[in-house]
């Protein structure tokens, strides 16, 4: 059992009790708990007000509690987010969807100017297709409303008040047992049809996914402060077995993973992006491959797709669109497969990225500023990269599970239009804990005073750095746990931010803006330390030393040991790339010489940089239709990915010493 609280449901007369108990509980789960001024009470009863919320609202709604309090685990783990909606519209511990407004206005590979495709042989594709609007939003995406109708509270109140909202979320869950012609049992074991309703899922492999992950919290218990300092635990009920054949009834489609390269521990579909010629010989959305057999994968791309389900799957089986493997849907998790994994799809901005990495679409409306994303669509995601990473060895670390924000420009051109996404709001550290590896703790190395290299790790709820430009350019954001930790030129946060030449050749200030990624890192991340003064670490980022706060009491990163690369003995300075391409004599008759272009930027002399993988240079050739002509070329240079700036970046490696830092 987690946790100091006691499981009513396992306590003797609860069943009475909770009969008796309806009227008392329905006036206090009606007071806005975590929005009235602090009483005289222990600090530790106050933490404990949502706890109390979650027990009213099972009594009142005669939901066992251990049910409602593990589908808001799944749902939100509990939190609030101060009444802001997620990026399906989601409000509170109970995600309750009001998505009326939130319908993103403009695709997300429509924005800017970024090539999806990124191959400097071909024409740029920048489609100018607009999501298609949506006449009529899907239940799941509108559960707010039916919740307001079945508690009679006013919907402001349910996406504001965290108490209203729990109880929202236990009326909805009744409703679906009563609907399934199920008792409002006390028994956990009986609500497995209404937890499955309950996800918003349309098929039953989605919804008994969702199902199994909510009796698997109930079955090993939980227990976490949230968001707003509320202490809520679950106790474990290891011996609990839910009715399964309750799905039978729950009315639901049956989809097939047939096609599918999925794990069977989530729900996938195939929808296949066309693979069609269109125009005047040109063609769509991605090119066909023979992967891993002829190049490598080496890297899983994390996006989002700030439109809408429905929406987005519209775009990807447009033929002039671009493409990507996978799209996670926000709500239940659901996945669907567009682009085989042999295929190379056109999602990242950069061939070379693209010819050897898996791009995983998920679903984003940005309905806020401070969008945060559902337990079960990272929990989906997290055992697809497992499970992909397993099959085609992918390490699972940040120099190969990349966010779209973390992959190069190619070319320097290019530089200032490529994407930023998923941004500074994906909790990178939940998601490697999702992953089956967590980074290290900072709570258990606060040692500072030595180490040549650091791996990024600021407490994800704790970390709050301000950005500007999520509605209104220049204006604040919201207050948000963040996986990003801002850099300085000095070690005082009044000093100049790190510039980046390659988004602003002129020299001018890197910003606080929420897409600027010029001057910060991100959890994961490894960087070379170049110097520390008191509470502030240096590291080496964009061929200058970078200075981050890093106080002993709340360390935002850790010591770590790895390889690291700096100039060759002698040499004053190496240029750095945004791919690996192939020296030319290493291209056969047929196949045009690409230029091995380097970026604006400089590494000097005593700088160092972590090392992920060293690989050949390698170019896929593929300009047409028909794959007669295509060819994969690899040379015989070598080159050394690393960790640069927020982008990862390639140098040569005959241009570089490789060494081991020691944490």
């Amino acid at each position: 059992m987690r946790g100091s609280f006691t499981d009513p449901e396992a306590t003797a007369g609860h069943r009475r009790a909770r009969r008796t108990a309806g009227a008392v509980a329905s006036a206090a789960m009606l007071l806005p708990l975590l929005g009235a001024a602090p009483s005289n009470s222990t600090a530790q009863a106050s933490s404990a007000g949502l706890q109390r919320a979650f027990a009213g609202a099972a009594a009142e709604y005669h939901v066992p509690l251990s049910v409602l309090l593990g589908v808001s685990y799944l749902q939100s783990r509990w939190d609030a987010h101060a009444g802001a909606p997620s990026v399906s519209g989601g409000y509170g511990p109970m995600h309750l969807t009001d998505a009326r407004t939130a319908i993103a206005q403009a695709p997300h590979h429509s924005e800017g100017t970024e090539d999806a495709r990124g191959d400097s042989s071909r024409a740029p594709l920048l489609p100018t297709t607009k999501v298609p609007q949506n006449s009529q939003l899907p239940d799941r995406l509108k559960t707010l409303t039916k919740a307001a109708r079945l508690t009679g509270l006013p919907e402001e109140r349910l996406r504001t008040d965290a108490a209203a909202n729990v109880a929202g979320g236990a009326a909805l869950l009744a409703a679906a047992q009563k609907d399934l012609g199920e008792p409002l049992s006390d028994d956990a074991a009986d609500w497995y049809g209404a937890v499955a309703r309950f996800s918003g899922a349309d098929d039953t492999a989605t919804a008994a996914t969702y199902a199994n992950d909510v009796y698997g919290v109930i079955l090993d218990g939980e227990e976490r402060t949230t968001d707003a300092g509320q202490q809520v635990v679950l106790a474990a009920r290891p011996g609990l077995r839910p009715d399964t054949a309750q799905l039978r009834r729950t009315g639901l489609r049956t989809v097939s993973a047939k096609d599918t390269q999925c794990p069977t521990t989530v729900s996938c579909e195939w929808i296949p992006a066309p693979y069609a010629e269109f125009g005047d010989g040109d063609y769509g959305n991605h090119d066909l491959g023979d992967r891993p057999a002829s190049q490598s994968i080496k890297y899983i791309v994390i996006h989002d797709t700030e439109g809408s389900w429905d929406g987005v799957l519209k775009l990807v089986q447009d033929p002039t669109y671009v493409s990507w493997n996978y799209t996670l849907r926000s709500t239940d998790g659901h996945i669907a497969q567009h682009v085989k994994a042999k295929d190379v799809a056109w999602h990242a901005g950069n061939w070379y990225i693209n010819a050897k990495s898996i791009g995983l679409e998920h679903e984003g409306f940005l309905a806020s500023p401070d969008a945060w994303y559902t337990e079960e669509m990272y929990r989906a995601s997290a055992r697809l990269v497992t499970y992909l990473a397993e099959k085609y060895r992918v390490p699972l670390d940040r120099q190969h599970i990349l966010g779209h924000d973390n992959v190069p420009g190619p070319t320097t051109s290019t530089i200032p239009g490529m994407h930023t996404d998923p941004g500074p709001y994906w909790d990178w550290q939940h998601y490697f804990t999702l992953l089956g590896h967590p980074f290290q703790s900072a709570t258990t190395t606060r040692t500072r005073t030595s180490g040549g290299l650091v791996t990024v790790l600021p407490d994800f709820a704790e970390n709050q750095p301000q950005y500007t430009g999520c509605v209104t350019s220049g204006e604040p954001c919201a207050a948000h746990g963040s996986s990003e930790v801002r850099l300085y030129s000095r070690p005082d946060e009044t000093s100049p931010l790190i510039k980046d030449i390659g988004l602003r050749p002129k020299g001018d200030d890197s910003t606080i803006d929420v897409n600027d990624v010029g001057s910060r890192v991100s959890t994961g991340q490894r960087y070379a330390v170049a110097d520390r003064d008191g509470d502030w670490t240096a590291i080496w980022y964009l061929g200058q030393k970078a200075w981050f706060k890093n106080p002993q009491s709340r360390p935002t990163a850790v010591n770590a040991s790895g390889q690291v690369v700096s100039p060759k003995a002698g040499v004053t300075e190496i240029p750095v790339y945004g791919r690996a391409y192939p020296e030319a004599a290493a291209y056969p008759a047929g196949v045009p010489v690409q230029a091995v272009s380097p970026l604006p930027y400089k590494i000097l002399a005593g700088q160092k940089y972590a090392v992920g993988d060293k690989v050949p240079g390698e170019y896929f050739y593929a300009p047409t239709f028909d794959t007669a002509p295509h060819r994969v070329v690899i040379g015989k240079d070598m080159y050394y990915e690393i960790q640069f700036g927020h982008r990862v970046a390639f140098v040569r490696a005959a241009d570089v010493d490789l060494t081991r830092s020691r944490a």
